[in-house]
C-alpha cells in the first residue's frame, strides 16, 4: 500500500506537471513513457483470450501468472519464467501482496468472484467482457469500484477506438436528430447452443484442473463439449451470444444516448434448452426517455436474425453491427465497434461533422495502465461498463423465462416474475463468493 500511495504521488507531484503534456485528456511525459514505475501485474487466465489481454499489458512487470491449464498456459509461462505461478486465483492473490492490478480474462463465471476479491485487496481490475455472469454482480462490480478507489477496465476494446469515439460524437451533436430506435446484431453463436448435457463423461484432459475450471458453478463432470471456448453456451459458465457480443455490438449507441438501463425487455427465440442458451434470438428492448431524449427501442438479433432490409438502404448486410435511426436520417455502424455509414446518402450531401468533445485515447490496454498511474479513468471504466452489462444480462433473463418483463431496477426485480431471482443472483459453490 505503501508503494501504490507513493507512485500515486509522484503522478500528482509539481515535477510531473511540469514535464508532462496533455494529450487527449491524458497525462504523459516527453518521449511517451509513462510518468512511474511498472505496475505489478497478475494475470488471471493466460491462456486463450487472456494471452491477447497479457500482450497487451506487457510494457509492465509480469509478477504472477494463474490458469487451471497448463496447456493453454504454456507459452505465457515460457515467455516469462519469473513470473510467479498459480491455477487459484484466490491463492494468488492472497500471497502475491506486491500487485498493484490484475486482468482477469477467464470464462464469465469466473469474472466476479476473481475481480470482487481483487479489488478488497486495493488491486485495480481489467476484466474481460461480459464484465459479468449475472445481474447481481455486475451492481457489485460497480459498488466495489466506488468502495475501493481503484482504477477499472472492461474489455471491450471499441470503447476505446477513434472510430467508436467520433461515432458518439456524431450522434450526442444531433446529426441522426432525435434518436429513438436501435438494431444491433450478431452472427454468433459460432459454438454449439440449444442442447443438452452430454450423457457419459470423458476424462479430465492431463493439466487441466477441472475441479478450479469449475470454480463457483455446480460440479459436473468433465467433457469436450464445455472446453475451450464451447463454455460461452453453457448457462452455467456463459451468457450465450448477447453476452459474448453486446458489450461490443451494444456499445456506440448506449454511450451515445445514456440509455441506463431497461423498463421492460420481450424475448422470443428457438426452442428452449435447460442448460444452454438458445441457438437464435430475438429481443426488444425499451429503454426509459430522459431529459433531452425520448423512449428508445433497441432490437437485438442473433443467429441467422437481421433487422428488416429496408434498414439499411441498400447497403450490404454485415455479420455483426448496429443501425441508430433517428428522425434526420440513420447511422449504419458496419462492424462490431468503430466509423460508420449516415444513410441515406442524398440527406448528408456536404455534411461537416462536428468538432471532437470526447478524449482521445492512447490505447485500449494503455488507458487502463495510465488510470492505475493515477491518471484519468478509463471511459469504460466499471461505472460505465457494468450498467451495459447489466442491461445486455437482462435480455438473457428474459430470454430464460420467455416472454416479457418488466425491469425494477430500483429493486433489481422483474416485476411480478418471482422465478427470475435465482438468475439475478445465482448460487455459488463454497469458497468463491461470501
Amino acid at each position: 500500500m505503501v508503494r501504490r500511495f507513493s507512485r500515486r504521488a509522484f503522478l500528482k507531484s509539481g515535477s510531473l506537471a511540469a514535464g508532462s503534456t496533455l494529450c487527449g485528456g491524458f497525462s504523459i511525459l516527453p518521449g511517451g513513457e509513462p510518468p512511474s514505475e511498472k505496475l505489478n501485474i497478475g494475470i488471471i487466465g493466460a491462456g486463450g483470450k487472456g494471452g491477447t489481454d497479457l500482450a497487451g499489458v506487457s510494457s509492465e512487470n509480469i509478477a504472477a501468472l494463474c490458469d487451471v491449464d497448463n496447456r493453454r498456459a504454456a507459452p505465457a509461462l515460457k515467455r516469462y519464467p519469473k513470473a510467479a505461478r498459480y491455477t487459484d486465483y484466490r491463492k494468488m492473490l492472497e500471497k502475491e501482496k506486491g500487485l498493484d492490478a490484475v486482468t482477469v480474462s477467464t470464462p464469465d463465471h469466473h469474472h466476479a468472484p476473481a475481480a470482487l476479491m481483487a479489488m478488497a485487496l486495493g488491486r485495480h481490475v481489467y476484466c474481460q467482457k461480459p464484465l459479468t455472469h449475472s445481474v447481481s454482480e455486475a451492481r457489485l462490480m460497480r459498488a466495489a469500484a466506488k468502495k475501493y478507489k481503484v482504477a477499472t477496465q472492461m474489455g471491450n476494446q471499441g470503447h476505446s477506438e477513434h472510430g467508436s469515439r467520433r461515432m458518439v460524437e456524431l450522434i450526442r451533436s444531433g446529426t441522426l436528430g432525435i434518436v429513438s430506435e436501435v438494431h444491433v446484431w450478431s452472427n454468433r453463436p459460432i459454438w454449439p447452443q440449444g442442447i443438452n448435457r452430454p450423457a457419459r463423461a470423458q476424462p479430465v484432459p492431463a493439466g487441466l484442473d477441472w475441479d478450479l475450471w469449475l470454480g463457483p458453478a455446480p460440479q459436473r463432470p468433465y467433457h469436450e463439449a464445455y472446453v475451450p471456448f464451447k463454455w460461452r453456451g453453457w448457462w452455467d459458465f456463459g451468457t450465450g451470444a448477447l453476452g459474448d457480443m453486446a458489450c461490443h455490438c451494444w456499445d456506440v449507441a448506449y454511450w451515445a444516448l445514456e440509455l441506463g438501463l431497461p423498463e421492460s425487455i420481450e424475448a422470443e427465440s428457438s426452442p428452449l434448452f435447460k442448460e444452454t442458451a438458445p441457438q437464435w434470438s430475438v429481443i426488444r428492448y425499451r429503454f426509459p426517455a430522459i431529459p433531452g431524449r425520448p423512449a428508445v427501442k433497441l432490437t437485438w438479433y442473433d443467429g441467422p436474425k437481421r433487422p428488416p432490409a429496408e434498414l439499411f438502404e441498400g447497403e450490404a448486410v454485415t455479420t455483426n453491427g448496429s443501425i441508430i435511426i433517428g428522425d434526420k436520417g440513420k447511422l449504419y455502424i458496419p462492424h462490431y465497434w468503430g466509423d460508420g455509414k449516415l444513410l441515406p446518402k442524398k440527406n448528408f450531401i456536404g455534411f461537416k461533422a462536428p468538432g471532437a468533445s470526447l478524449p482521445r485515447s492512447p490505447g485500449h490496454y494503455r488507458e487502463w495502465i495510465t488510470a492505475c498511474k493515477g491518471g484519468p479513468a478509463a471511459l469504460s471504466d466499471f461505472d460505465y461498463s457494468a450498467q451495459l452489462t447489466e442491461a445486455v444480462l437482462l435480455g438473457n433473463l428474459a430470454v430464460r423465462l420467455g416472454g416479457r418483463i418488466d425491469w425494477d431496477a430500483k429493486n433489481m426485480k422483474a416485476i411480478g416474475r418471482p422465478e427470475a431471482d435465482v438468475f439475478v443472483k445465482r448460487a455459488y459453490r463454497p469458497g468463491y463468493m461470501s
